[in-house]
């Protein structure tokens, strides 16, 4: 931390030794700037300098603080482009600064864990869509990992660039088929941000100060206390089960499985918000997708999620400073593990409580024995659908059946649900539904489809009480709607 904290003096105090206005790296040449929206230049400049921007016709200045930084607007615009925007200081020796191939359209954030950061050529749809990855109207930022214990005016990265197929291929790909469908469909420039870190948990991504308003949110703290507390050991079981894992490939002899351990720093509460989105909230944006929750997914995190997720996209809504953008977050798709899967989906399907949220349900698309499936085109297609409909006011359905009520009919119970037209049971006789009776045990049902409601019974329970669809890390179900969506898992007694 000590050594961090002096390479940061470091870098500032060259940066106004040299009297070169600075700006930070989600402000280069082939961006894309918010269109409908005041456009916002900031950046770092020799204290008390004046410095000017030119864009579109139009020119500001702004005076540098006694710390060095910076920060003006410029009148909103409608998308097009290309533009060139030009930075100039009034030092002596000050050279301008110029921005070439800036586009005007819509910016979208894509975030979370691994199945977010899962790059492009480890898609599926790789071989037939990284060739077709020249699009000019689609601008890529890719955000290096890195964390911090407290928030950062910069990120890391090498810039904005066209998509090309060199640029796509380790770009996420959820987040690149997403952006794709929306400069398609919508006509417009996209700017697509990747800031993502594989094996994360969501409060790493939620402000400090934003968790620690909420004292339900104490047992989060203690969790974290407890894995500082174990890590140690984690590390050298790590380190001396890969030295037998080394010994016994040398000797062509079966190796221990060697446990993950995951980046302490990583896993901090606020760590990556601070050094991975806070610096982009100065950046107006459209709107954000989000996939992740595998890493809360164990017995104690889980029941959590949902808290800390809501807090999360409210938090990042005020930060950001631009009303409460679309937040369109994907469901954990099936996979055999050990960990609480159901409940954390259904945490996450709690969320939709929050205005200007939807949900891409992936219970059909995963992968039992991988945590990464390849399919991310169907992700990012059911993400845009969410996006074409909140941010673009498309008149479309774009989400798969969602559990609404239930109510008891003599020895029946009837699950009522929204987006149900055209209900139907893919492959066969609809499957994944339980119901249970006062003593909370559920036991398989018999479903029946009935306009947009299903009819369940079980000889078993007399009275059902409850029912619950898709209860399963690895469920097998098969409920979807007219227009191919699949159902979300639920169960009526967590309502």
């Amino acid at each position: 931390m000590k050594l961090r904290s002096l390479f940061l003096l470091a870098l500032v105090t060259s940066a106004l030794a040299s009297a070169q206005v600075t700006l930070p790296k989600v402000l280069t040449s082939h961006m894309v700037i918010q269109r409908d929206l005041p456009v916002h230049v900031w950046g770092m400049a020799t204290p008390g300098e004046t410095v000017s921007v030119s864009f579109r016709g139009e020119t500001g200045t702004a005076k540098a603080t006694d710390l060095g930084r910076w920060s003006l607007y410029l009148k909103a615009g409608a998308a097009g482009g290309p533009f060139q925007m030009t930075v100039t200081g009034d030092a002596a020796g000050e050279t301008p600064l110029a921005l070439e191939d800036v586009l005007v359209g819509d910016v979208w954030v894509a975030s979370g864990q691994s199945n977010m950061e899962f790059e492009m050529r480890k898609a599926s749809t790789a071989a037939e869509d990284l060739p077709k990855a020249s699009l000019p109207n689609l601008r890529l930022l890719l955000i290096k990992r890195v964390a911090s214990n407290y928030p950062l005016d910069d990120v890391q990265s090498e810039g904005w660039t066209p998509s090309t197929p060199e640029t796509a291929k380790e770009f996420s790909a959820a987040a690149w088929y997403f952006a794709r469908e929306i400069s398609e469909r919508e006509h417009v420039p996209v700017g697509i941000i990747d800031s993502t870190w594989g094996g994360t948990p969501v409060d790493a991504w939620t402000r400090m100060a934003a968790l620690g308003s909420d004292p339900a949110l104490n047992p989060l703290f203690l969790s974290w206390g407890q894995m500082q507390e174990r890590q140690a050991d984690a590390v050298l079981r790590s380190a001396l089960l890969s030295k037998q894992a080394a010994a016994a490939k040398a000797q062509g002899k079966p190796a221990p499985n060697v446990p993950w351990v995951p980046r302490i720093e990583s896993w901090e509460p606020g760590n990556l918000y601070n050094a991975m989105i806070a610096p982009l909230t100065p950046f107006p944006i459209k709107g954000a997708i989000w996939y992740q929750g595998e890493s809360n997914g164990d017995a104690q995190r889980a029941p959590l999620y949902g808290r800390i997720f809501r807090a999360m996209i409210e938090d990042w809504r005020r930060q950001w400073n631009v009303g409460s953008f679309p937040f369109l977050f994907v469901q954990l798709a099936n996979y055999k593990n050990n960990s609480d899967w159901p409940t954390l989906r259904d945490e996450q399907l709690k969320t939709l409580q929050l205005a200007n949220t939807a949900m891409a349900v992936t219970i059909d698309i995963g992968n039992p024995s991988d945590v990464h499936p390849t399919d991310k085109k169907t992700v990012g297609q059911r993400l845009a659908r969410a996006g074409r409909v909140l941010a673009y006011g498309e008149q479309i359905e774009f989400s798969g059946p969602i559990f609404r009520t239930a109510s008891l009919e003599d020895t029946a119970i009837r699950a009522r649900f929204d987006h149900a037209q055209g209900l139907t049971a893919k492959g066969g006789e609809l499957t994944g539904f339980e119901v249970a009776g006062a003593d909370g045990k559920f036991v398989p049902a018999t479903a029946k489809i009935e306009g947009t409601t299903i009819v369940l019974t079980s000889p078993e329970v007399k009275q059902p009480t409850a029912v619950r669809y898709g209860w399963d890390n690895n469920p097998t179900c098969n409920l979807y709607n007219s227009d191919g969506l699949p159902a979300s898992p639920f169960s009526s007694n967590r309502r």
